[in-house]
């Protein structure tokens, strides 16, 4: 199984790799079932690169058995694991001199990322009056709204800027700010749990 699992990751780099010697019978035959399989997935259906990986290690997997045919037209042993490298490298060539679409389609998703690991980051504003910088292991600008509520966004770091808010902030007082901010979820240790807070993207003074 290492040296299949080498030969499928080598199968997705190679497009760049020199080109090979004619390959033989059994190697096209690979080739070939290979692109064969790969072209009749249904690749609208996965959701990025896991599953990506997943199917064409269906693929590889249902024509494992023409390893060794392959192993044994080019002389060398299954066990011998630069001999399999290179035979991994040469099948991907092959897959892109026959010019195989489902193999470059595939490829694009099993270099992509996963879907449910991309998230989108919204952000929201909030328009108030300036009132104070609470310091409770963290620190959190505290504006008050139209109706007189307290609203609080936690600073973590670095925004544009931010170095003016490191003094004293009493000029500040009764101004008008525009805070920019995305939710998060974060342990706070006073608290200990979890809970979610308005982090500071940007502050514009209005």
């Amino acid at each position: 199984m290492k040296k299949i699992s080498i030969l499928i990751a080598l199968l997705i780099c190679a497009a760049f790799c020199k080109a090979q010697a004619t390959p033989g019978p059994a190697e096209v035959k690979m080739t070939n079932a290979l692109c064969d399989c790969i072209t009749k997935l249904d690749k609208s259906k996965l959701k990025g690169a896991k599953e990506a990986n997943a199917a064409f290690m269906d693929c590889f997997g249902e024509q494992a058995d023409l390893i060794p045919d392959v192993a044994a037209e080019r002389k060398v042993e299954i066990s011998d694991g630069e001999a399999m490298k290179k035979i991994g490298k040469d099948i991907a060539e092959n897959l892109m001199r026959l010019k195989c679409d489902g193999f470059m389609q595939l490829a694009v998703k099993m270099a992509g990322k996963d879907e449910d690991s991309e998230t989108e980051t919204v952000t929201q504003a909030t328009t108030g009056t300036f009132k104070r910088i609470d310091t409770k292991g963290f620190n959190y600008f505290v504006l008050t709204d139209a109706a007189g509520s307290e609203r609080s966004f936690i600073w973590l770091k670095q925004f544009p800027g931010s170095e003016q808010f490191m003094g004293p902030t009493v000029k500040f007082a009764g101004k008008n700010l525009k805070v920019t901010w995305q939710e998060m979820e974060v342990y706070l240790p006073p608290a200990k749990g979890y809970y979610k807070v308005k982090e500071i993207v940007s502050v514009d003074i209005l």
